[in-house]
């Protein structure tokens, strides 16, 4: 078909133990944004994987066809050489480089033994207008936000003369706002005759911006709508995504808070460690109840989780101040083991850099917090008590992996947060604190983290759930903060919020009224 630019057939791609593609067809047209969604482990990356040349020819079966000839890539640079250009979730800058550098990283401007910098900062400012960032093309980009370091990512996709560009979860981090930016500038790069496939767990954003949405599931093509002929509606594609029907999007509660306070925190101040004059927490104080879903709301920046981190076991910040109470004991909690010691747990929002050891086994990672546990009266650590731990967590929380050696880092986005969630709850914390708990995992392995959720405060246990998603904040939450400049300045019972009065404490600034 003349209007194809892209078209897969038949493609299939073994893991040890895994098959994560299995005979996927997918066809993108010119100029179009595809949409490529699923459950996490349905085999989205995979398959980008493949188009961009991560995973060679030869070690998956089917045929790529693009721009009307067979392809066989034997790496990124055989891919980017025919302008596909792959962004991944994880961004691939150098912070102690420049926009401009980065940029043109791999793809300087000049002669072989020369950078022309007048050449490359120029190219890069015309790049940077191109995609709306207003930075200056020597800027560090240790220095920039993670909305404008995705902008940097596209704009060296666009250095590469990118005709098809694939965005691998592209507003996992961003908050609402640069979410839209970031899509708007997609559509007019589409208007400019660039092809995109945006994988997003994000419905409503692919409602916005894709032409057609491909359904992958367990490694299989389910289904192609195109929003020209086919009734797309959110219940129809979670449907084909999991298989099942989610009639609920939050699972209901059977319990409720107690009226006994678990946990509560008075004056809590906290600088930051490389800025000591600035107040990143500001004299905040708040209750925890026993059975109590707190939800923690605001943009980022606003605070939230350095409060928490500081909380345990100061693990960010200095000169910190204030007191805390755990059930009606007045502690100091100088360090994590401290913390954890006296009921304490995190679970950190970016799994990969601070919360998971990729390289190490899902039995490794689960036992990690709590080695004690499965540890003789010598220290040494039982392979088989290990074992048993890991084998009950991963039938509790339903961790899809072959076996409890493997690699962690090869499991989906989902499955890791539940190997996450299982080494702080081998711990038996009274307190677990969640950080984005749900950033970047599909509607269905939400589902079953709301389910834990609840699992956890019916047992009587005390949940803190930060998150930038007011849908996710209302809908799971008992009471809800929401913080804006290091203060708490909103209040609400969870059945009263609404995400109007939540956004207005959101953006309301200090010189106004506070809690």
């Amino acid at each position: 078909m003349d209007g194809l630019l892209l078209e897969l057939k038949g493609i299939t791609k073994l893991f040890p133990g895994v098959k994560a593609l299995d005979d996927v067809n997918l066809q993108v047209r010119r100029g179009e944004i595809h949409a490529l969604v699923g459950e996490n482990g349905a085999g989205k990356s995979t398959l980008m994987n493949i188009i961009s040349g991560v995973h060679p020819h030869g070690t998956y079966q089917g045929q790529i066809i693009y721009d009307g000839r067979p392809c066989s890539f034997s790496g990124i640079a055989d891919s980017e050489r025919q302008g596909i250009v792959i962004i991944h979730q994880e961004l691939s800058l150098i912070p102690c480089l420049s926009i401009a550098e980065n940029i043109f990283l791999g793809n300087e401007r000049g002669r072989s033994y020369a950078i022309d910098w007048t050449e490359t900062c120029t190219r890069a400012g015309e790049l940077l207008e191109e995609v709306g960032l207003h930075e200056s093309p020597t800027t560090l980009v240790e220095n920039l936000g993670v909305g404008k370091m995705q902008l940097v990512e596209l704009a060296k996709a666009l250095s590469r003369d990118a005709r098809l560009l694939i965005l691998d979860e592209p507003t996992s981090s961003l908050n609402e706002t640069e979410s839209r930016a970031l899509l708007d500038l997609l559509l007019r790069l589409k208007k400019q005759g660039l092809t995109s496939i945006i994988i997003s767990h994000k419905l409503n954003e692919i409602a916005y911006v894709a032409d057609r949405i491909t359904v992958l599931r367990d490694g299989r093509t389910i289904e192609t709508l195109d929003r020209q002929t086919d009734a797309i509606s959110r219940p129809r594609i979670i449907r084909a995504m999991v298989g099942r029907e989610l009639s609920e999007r939050y699972p209901e509660r059977r319990t409720t808070p107690s009226d006994e306070i678990r946990m509560s925190v008075g004056n809590w101040t906290v600088h930051n460690p490389a800025n000591p004059q600035k107040k990143v927490v500001d004299n905040v104080s708040f209750t925890l109840r026993k059975g109590e879903v707190l939800g923690i709301a605001g943009l980022m920046g606003s605070g939230r989780t350095e409060l928490f981190m500081s909380l345990f076991g100061r693990s960010y910040g200095t000169a910190i101040s204030g007191t805390v109470t755990i059930n009606g004991e007045k502690v100091t909690l100088n360090n994590v083991t401290e913390a954890i010691r006296h009921g304490l747990a995190y679970v950190t929002e970016d799994r990969k850099e601070y919360g998971l050891i990729l390289m190490n086994s899902v039995r490794m990672n689960t036992s990690l917090a709590n080695l004690e546990d499965v540890s003789d009266k010598y220290g040494v650590i039982g392979s088989e008590k290990e074992d048993r731990v890991a084998r009950d967590y991963v039938k509790e929380l339903s961790i899809k992996t072959p076996s409890v050696e493997q690699s962690t880092g090869t499991l989906s986005g989902g499955n890791q947060q539940k190997v996450l969630l299982s080494r702080w709850m081998f711990t038996q914390p009274d307190i677990l604190i969640l950080d984005e708990p749900t950033r970047g995992i599909d509607v269905g392995a939400k589902y079953e983290i709301y389910c834990i959720i609840n699992s956890l405060v019916e047992q009587g246990k005390s949940v803190v759930l930060i998150s930038s998603e007011l849908p996710e904040v209302l809908g799971m939450s008992d009471r809800i903060y929401v913080m804006n400049e290091g203060r708490f300045t909103g209040e609400f019972n969870g059945k009263e919020a609404t995400p109007e009065k939540m956004m207005e404490c959101m953006v309301r600034s200090q010189d106004r009224g506070r809690i």
